[in-house]
C-alpha cells in the first residue's frame, strides 16, 4: 500500500500536468481571439476568424519569469521541468515562492489607419476565485511588470510614447453564486478636477486587468462565458462539451484544439480517480488503526473530508460518498470549513 508521501506526490504529479494542460487549450488561437473579441476594446467589431491572424507567433507557456530582470529572457524548458514550472505559475501567494511565471503571455497587433498598434497580452487561468488576495491586485501588479521590462526592448529612456500597451486576462473558475458569470475591467481613465488639460487617451491608456468569472452552475446568455463553462466543465464529458462546442459555439475539434481539450479531460478523470484511491487508501489505514469492523463508512467519511478540502462540487462529493446533502454540511463544520454548498 503506497504511503502518504507517495500518494501525495501522485496526485500533485497529476494535478500540475492537468493545470499544464489546460494552459495548453486556453494558449490555442481560436480560443484566445474569442477571449480578445470580447475583453479587449481595440479588437471590437473584429470576428475571430480576423482577430486570430492579429496573435503573433505562438504563445508563450509558463515559460516567462514576472520577476525584474527575467521578464525578458527566452527559455527553453524540458518536460519535468516545464511542468516544475507550469505548478509555480499557479501559487497563490507571491511571498516565498520565488520565480514566478506568466500562465500564457503573446504579442498582437491591431489593424489602425497608420499601420497597426502592438501590445502584449497575459491570460492567467485561476482556479479559486479566493485564493487569499484580490485578483485585481495580482493583475496590476503582473501589468506593471510587462510596461517596466519594455525598457529596453519597446522603448528607450525618454521615449515613454513607445511603451506598449499591456492587458492581463483573468480566467477565474468556481465563482460564487452572488458574483455568477461576469466580465469587468480594470483600467485607467481621466477624471479633471479643475478642466483645462487636454484629453489624450492613447498617452495614459497603457494597462488594463480584465477578470472573467465562471460559474457553469449558472445560466448566462454571453457567448464567451457560456462557451468557457463548457470547455472546462467538471460535469460534462468530453463528447458532450465537443458536441456543444460544435453545434453551439461552431468551433471545429477535428483540429489542435480539439486534441489538447480530450487531453485535458483525460487528465481530469484521473485527478478525480487519483483522488477516490487515496481517500479509500486513507480510510482503511484508519479504518484498521481504529479497529472498525467495517471500513465502508470511514473509507466514505474520510473521501469526503479530501473532496472538501479540494473544494469539489457539492453535487460530485455527493455522488463519490453516497452521503446527503445534511451529513456533507455536518462533515464541512467539522472541519472548521465554511463550505459554500449549493
Amino acid at each position: 500500500m503506497k504511503n502518504e508521501l507517495s500518494r501525495a506526490m501522485a496526485s500533485a504529479d497529476v494535478k500540475v500536468r492537468y493545470d499544464t494542460q489546460c494552459k495548453r487549450v486556453l494558449s490555442q488561437k481560436e480560443i484566445l481571439a474569442r477571449i480578445l473579441a470580447r475583453t479587449v476594446k481595440e479588437f471590437a467589431g473584429m470576428s475571430v476568424e480576423e482577430i486570430i491572424p492579429c496573435i503573433e507567433g505562438t504563445p508563450e507557456i509558463a515559460v516567462v519569469s514576472i520577476d525584474p530582470g527575467k521578464t525578458n529572457q527566452k527559455r527553453v524548458l524540458h518536460m519535468e521541468e516545464e511542468k516544475r514550472i507550469a505548478g509555480l505559475a499557479n501559487e497563490d501567494k507571491v511571498a516565498d515562492e520565488g520565480e514566478i511565471y506568466y500562465d500564457i503571455r503573446f504579442y498582437v497587433h491591431i489593424p489602425n489607419e497608420e499601420g497597426h498598434i502592438r501590445m502584449i497580452v497575459n491570460l492567467e487561468a485561476q482556479k479559486s476565485y479566493y485564493p487569499g488576495y484580490e485578483i485585481v491586485t495580482r493583475g496590476i501588479f503582473y501589468d506593471a511588470r510587462m510596461i517596466s521590462a519594455q525598457l529596453g526592448t519597446e522603448f528607450e529612456h525618454s521615449k515613454y510614447d513607445d511603451m506598449k500597451k499591456v492587458y492581463s486576462i483573468w480566467v477565474c473558475m468556481q465563482a460564487p453564486k452572488k458574483i455568477g458569470n461576469a466580465i469587468s475591467e480594470y483600467s485607467i481613465k481621466k477624471q479633471d478636477i479643475i478642466s483645462g488639460l487636454p484629453d489624450r487617451p492613447e498617452s495614459y491608456d497603457k494597462l488594463s486587468v480584465v477578470i472573467i468569472a465562471l460559474n457553469e452552475k449558472m445560466e448566462t446568455n454571453d457567448e464567451l462565458l457560456g462557451m468557457l463553462n463548457t470547455l472546462f466543465s467538471e460535469q460534462k464529458t468530453y463528447l458532450e462539451k465537443k458536441k456543444e462546442l460544435e453545434e453551439i459555439y461552431q468551433m471545429r475539434m477535428d483540429n489542435e484544439l480539439g486534441k489538447e481539450m480530450n487531453l485535458m479531460c483525460n487528465l481530469s478523470d484521473l485527478v478525480i480517480e487519483r483522488g477516490i484511491e487515496q481517500g479509500i487508501e486513507q480510510g482503511i489505514e484508519q479504518g484498521i488503526e481504529q479497529g472498525i469492523e467495517s471500513g465502508i463508512e470511514q473509507k466514505s467519511h474520510n473521501l469526503a473530508q479530501m473532496m472538501i478540502r479540494e473544494a469539489e462540487p457539492t453535487d460530485k462529493i455527493m455522488r463519490y460518498t453516497g452521503y446527503s446533502l445534511e451529513k456533507i454540511k455536518e462533515i464541512a463544520q467539522e472541519m472548521g470549513k465554511v463550505w459554500p454548498l449549493a
